[in-house]
């Protein structure tokens, strides 16, 4: 990653950052709390050749960030860190014949509707299962929190994948 996409990246996440801490946070669907998590498209659209070490240690900061900001003791550290783990095995899994062209990000223009609807299905839903349940730290609920991380699942995907189309278009 050069010194410019560095720099790049840094204002993406400061933006998502601050979009999820005082807007998306502040937006609560029904009585379950169903709140989307835009901030991990930034772990979905770190470029494919990204070193593992970077990828964890953005995460983890990512993560961090919204915990300090929320309260939330560390969950979203956690599953960030977890998502961007599982990340490579998820792109070896899904990858295209080819494989992956240097240089690219996987994003809905780069790799294509049904890649994308894929790939960041599973990256969010694995995200918000982990953070769903360390966060309610019980299995008491075990239905109850299943349905809550399909549903911001599903909420969090839509904003995603309009944000294809309005912020990451070019």
């Amino acid at each position: 990653m050069s010194i410019d996409n560095f720099i790049r990246y840094l204002g993406k996440v400061l933006f998502f950052v601050l979009l999820q801490i005082f807007v998306l946070n502040n937006i609560h669907i029904s009585s379950m709390g169903i709140t989307p998590y835009l901030y991990v498209i930034l772990i979905l659209l770190i470029p494919f050749e990204t070193p593992g070490w970077l990828l964890l240690l953005s995460a983890f900061f990512i993560g961090l960030s919204i915990d300090i900001a929320q309260d939330t003791g560390g969950a979203h550290a956690a599953a960030s860190v977890f998502v961007a783990f599982t990340r490579p095995f998820i792109l070896k899994v899904i990858a295209p014949r080819d494989g992956y062209e240097a240089g690219t990000s996987p994003t809905l223009l780069s790799m294509g509707a049904s890649w994308f609807i894929t790939y960041s299905l599973i990256i969010i839903f694995i995200h918000q299962l982990v953070y769903t349940y360390l966060e309610a730290f019980t299995f008491v609920e075990f239905f109850y929190n299943l349905l809550k991380v399909i549903l911001v699942s599903l909420f969090t995907f839509i904003i995603v994948f309009l944000s294809q189309f309005l912020i990451f278009r070019k």
